[in-house]
């Protein structure tokens, strides 16, 4: 059976960290607010020289280098984003000409916080079709560009940051494999008001600011990210009590604990990074699984969920055998 495995990760974060005092300096907040609402600490915030499309490219170059390939060996650059470079061309691109890869299939995705998860089973998918032997999966964001900062009830909430992963075709078998061995995704569109951004090329002409109602969004996230995880470990025959490791798209620590709650995991076995990044949006998830493989944690042959909810309501998960 052909899979397609996870060969390499990588991030990236930008250079300034604003710890919650900081930004108490500019924003009427405190740490102590913060930490209680959303169990956030740190996040890094993106400089003048630093992009989306250059977050991703030092992301990719790292997943690159821990899987041992050449950027030349990547036949497809699927890069998950809201905060893009530019409007067009895709920021995948300007990634594959940072690399120096004449010619490959490149562009982005857009489904918000789960952006990675899309971007994921869209490779996935072309793998096992024989599209690609290769591919660098990518989430990036530079959020702070799209943020209110007078609104402390989000401006408090994200961080930039990007994450990465080589996903290689392997010939696998059938039990006991390394791969990903299930992805599900779901989209409900009725819900955008609750998460969105007032701008945009066609209705406005401009980028816009992130506007969110909270208290509906944490309800519908952990209904939704239960439902999807036990979903998506049923399509993959795999029992929660088998679970290695979660990890969670990061906004909000209590977020991350209901869930666990929801579905009986042990909140040890929950990969957390919201505290020293805040919510990255479609970077966290391959951001917090680039922390926890280098740090040891994840380790080959162990069984990963992923997953993630965003604006939309976009949501998914995907089982994987590291």
């Amino acid at each position: 059976m052909i899979r397609s495995v996870i060969t390499g990760t990588g991030s990236a974060l930008p250079a300034r960290r604003v710890s919650n005092a900081q930004l108490a300096e500019q924003v009427d907040t405190s740490d102590e607010w913060i930490v209680e609402r959303t169990g956030i600490r740190f996040r890094h915030l993106a400089g003048p020289d630093e992009t989306t499309g250059t977050l991703a490219y030092d992301a990719s170059k790292a997943a690159l280098a821990a899987a041992g390939c050449l950027a030349q060996d990547i036949e497809l650059i699927v890069l998950a984003t809201a905060t893009p470079d530019q409007t067009f061309p895709s920021t995948a691109t300007k990634v594959q000409a940072m690399l120096g890869i004449d010619d490959c299939v490149a562009f982005d995705v857009a489904a918000v916080c789960s952006g990675f998860l899309y971007a994921v089973q869209v490779a996935d998918s072309m793998i096992r079709s024989g599209v690609a032997k290769r591919a660098l999966v990518i989430g990036a964001e530079t959020f702070s560009r799209i943020l209110d900062w007078e609104d402390r009830t989000t401006c408090v909430l994200f961080g930039d940051g990007a994450g990465a992963i080589v996903l290689e075709a392997q010939d696998t078998p059938d039990e006991g494999g390394r791969g990903i061995l299930t992805t599900k995704l779901h989209a409900d569109g009725r819900h955008n008001e609750l998460l969105y951004v007032d701008g945009g090329v066609s209705t406005t002409g401009t980028v816009g600011k992130l506007r969110m109602k909270g208290r509906e969004v944490f309800r519908h996230a952990v209904t939704n990210l239960a439902a999807v995880m036990t979903e998506s470990l049923a399509m993959a025959g795999v029992e929660a009590s088998d679970v290695d490791w979660v990890v969670p798209h990061q906004a909000n620590a209590r977020i991350l604990d209901a869930t666990a709650r929801k579905l009986g995991l042990a909140p040890e076995r929950v990969v957390v990074t919201v505290d020293q990044h805040a919510n990255t949006s479609a970077a966290s998830v391959p951001l917090a699984l680039d922390v926890a493989v280098r740090d040891g944690r994840i380790r080959e042959g162990q069984i990963v969920v992923l997953e993630a909810m965003g604006g939309g309501f976009t949501w998914g998960a995907a089982v994987v055998r590291f």
